[in-house]
């Protein structure tokens, strides 16, 4: 079935049996009709993350969005926001196969012996990940969170050939072994999925490099599951083909463009609890599709940070690791601000940097270009300071102005 034709069917679905859903539309002055297709989907309002808070807040315990009755629900979890989650896997036809994607672009096959180390208690992730994997033909050491020094010894005793899990519990993982006299290259583990926390460059190579474990890396969240994965490294996330995956301007809610910054924005398939339009308040940026790529398929977007954090510069907002991001293409850097200042009514974009190796002769020019592509700001100055100029904890976005 397609996207279109699943949107259709949830709109509907949603707009009969969930009331939050059906007074949202009405004060648009939208009816389920008016969208039929991805793109009419711009026309209801983004629903923020800390709205759907507020809401089952005061209309506890689902804010009116449940949209069956609450006895066909077989799990509720509780995840950050707070928030309570019903379980999906029975009413969403693409959650389970978004997970098993991301598991088969890793490397996972019938016959893995999988050690999921996220959690079972209280938030979804152990559990999707359990349904999922055995559902591949998978067998499931339900490890969970801790216990490190017996999670080695059954990875070990067992034959795990796979792990799920966060990066930085796997090299723990890795290191205990080390520290009870075990030798890494005697563990079949070659493989993992990992989530929930950033994978930094400098950890994929040392898992892949040093210890010989393919690594997929998934963006996820708790409301709507795995959104997007990348197995190659680098910071692109490709996205995967459901649920509806948008990223758009925080003051107008419209679709940017490619290389722009935007918020994640997702429309599910949930028939228990809908969301449609729901603002992540991840930032990202968005990337098109190779040409001759499916425009479903191929789309990728750069996680930068949290939507509260940026800060808007002649009309544009600049996420701090957008900024980072943008300034470590060209330069090996230790830290980076951004100075906004507002002398006779007009923004300033100052660019501190402290470097952790010296910068080519044509860098700033080259820096200035990078920040113009990916912040859609232009530069005034970049400055290379000394060690300690930048104190450890400065924001990297300071806004000076003041609008007195």
């Amino acid at each position: 079935m397609s996207l279109e034709k699943r949107l259709q069917e949830i709109v509907h679905h949603a707009y009969k049996h969930a009331p939050a859903v059906r007074q949202r539309f009405d004060a648009a002055g939208l009816k389920p009709a008016d969208i039929r297709t991805l793109a009419d989907l711009d026309k209801i309002p983004v629903l923020p993350k800390d709205e759907v808070v507020k809401m089952q807040r005061e209309n506890p315990p689902f804010g009116g969005l449940l949209a069956v009755p609450l006895a066909e629900i077989k799990h509720i979890y509780f995840s950050p926001g707070p928030l309570y989650e019903p379980d999906p896997v029975r009413h969403d036809p693409t959650h389970v196969p978004m997970v098993q994607e991301a598991l088969r672009q890793s490397g996972f096959v019938a016959g893995d012996v999988v050690l999921n180390t996220l959690s079972y208690h209280l938030v979804p992730a152990g559990l999707m990940l359990d349904e999922a994997l055995t559902g591949l033909g998978c067998t499931v050491i339900p490890g969970g969170v801790g216990n490190s020094d017996l999670q080695v010894t059954m990875m070990k005793e067992l034959g795990a050939t796979g792990y799920v899990g966060t990066p930085s519990f796997l090299m723990k993982l890795i290191k205990k072994s080390e520290e009870m006299g075990l030798r890494w290259a005697d563990f079949k583990l070659s493989k993992a999925l990992v989530t929930a926390e950033p994978l930094p460059a400098s950890l994929r190579r040392q898992l892949e490099e040093d210890y010989g474990v393919s690594v997929g890396n998934a963006y996820a969240t708790a409301e709507l599951g795995f959104l997007a994965i990348n197995t190659t490294g680098g910071l692109p996330l490709t996205l995967l083909p459901a649920p509806i995956i948008q990223v758009v301007a925080p003051d107008t809610g419209q679709q940017v463009g490619s290389g722009e910054a935007g918020e994640v924005v997702i429309t599910n398939f949930n028939t228990a609890y809908p969301l449609i339009r729901f603002g992540t308040g991840d930032m990202a940026i968005y990337t098109d599709p190779a040409p001759g790529k499916s425009q479903q398929q191929e789309r990728s977007i750069t996680l930068v940070g949290r939507s509260g954090e940026a800060v808007k510069i002649r009309g544009m907002f600049v996420h701090p690791n957008q900024l980072r991001y943008a300034v470590s293409q060209e330069v090996a850097l230790e830290r980076v601000q951004a100075i906004v200042t507002r002398p006779e009514l007009r923004d300033q974009f100052e660019i501190l940097i402290q470097l952790k190796e010296p910068a080519a002769e044509n860098a700033v020019a080259r820096i200035k270009a990078q920040v113009q592509q990916f912040c859609r700001v232009r530069v005034d100055s970049v400055s290379f300071v000394a060690p300690g100029v930048i104190a450890e904890n400065a924001p990297i976005m300071l806004d000076k102005r003041t609008w007195d």
